[in-house]
């Protein structure tokens, strides 16, 4: 009992969006789609949440579990591995920025509110270049030290991308607290399904294949919103 509600608390603590690691400055291409009217209403932000989750699930999700499983086995190599194979499926450079500014972020604060070997490891190769240093792997690490599930992991990164566009869409998208809040309930069982797909994928299973994301976050890097990083 003791041990699961101190799993809990952190992994509560980690999902926050409060939790400083950056999560808050960026929409995930959001902001591009909502000034060229692609997301517009709850109907069309509760699809762009779908895909930025699907996105996310057979790309990150993948290499995260994989890096969870290799910290249970002490297999570091494996573990940097998993941080390459992420960073390959960025297809642009708003996306790998997040995903390396978030993952250094990541690094840092569980090396200066725990002792955990593996994380003071790869910060130490972030910063010396040996490894990139993806913010799914980190969570992969952190996660695992602080006896949080695989299963939650995966569903913490979920909601950290979903949450990311949600929070994103309030202050940019004609949509209420209530809409966002539907959306996500609904996403629930969408999460769920999708881990019972990833689990048992391997890195070639891994695809980042959603243009039209791809396109938001090519114009949002070059155009004049700046409401949110990029």
């Amino acid at each position: 009992m003791r041990a699961s509600i101190i799993s809990t608390m952190r992994l509560l603590e980690m999902s926050d969006s409060q939790f400083p690691v950056g999560n808050f400055s960026f929409s995930n291409g959001l902001e591009t789609a909502s000034y060229e009217k692609i997301v517009h209403d709850a109907d069309t932000l509760r699809q762009y949440v779908e895909a930025a989750s699907i996105q996310s699930a057979f790309s990150d999700g993948i290499a995260s579990i994989h890096a969870y499983r290799a910290v249970d086995d002490n297999n570091y190599q494996e573990v940097l591995h998993a941080d390459e194979e992420v960073i390959l499926c960025k297809m642009n450079d708003e996306a790998r920025q997040m995903v390396l500014r978030m993952g250094k972020k990541m690094a840092e604060l569980i090396v200066h509110i725990t002792d955990c070997p593996m994380m003071e490891q790869f910060l130490k190769d972030i910063n010396a270049g040996v490894t990139a240093g993806t913010y799914p792997i980190a969570q992969a690490i952190a996660m695992h030290h602080a006896g949080i599930s695989e299963e939650d992991m995966f569903t913490s990164q979920q909601f950290g991308v979903i949450n990311m566009i949600l929070g994103a869409a309030l202050r940019c998208v004609r949509v209420s607290h209530y809409d966002t809040q539907k959306i996500a309930y609904e996403m629930a069982q969408r999460i769920a399904d999708d881990y019972q797909t990833v689990k048992d994928s391997d890195y070639e299973d891994m695809r980042a294949f959603v243009p039209g994301m791809d396109i938001m976050a090519s114009l949002h890097e070059k155009g004049n919103m700046r409401m949110f990083m990029n």
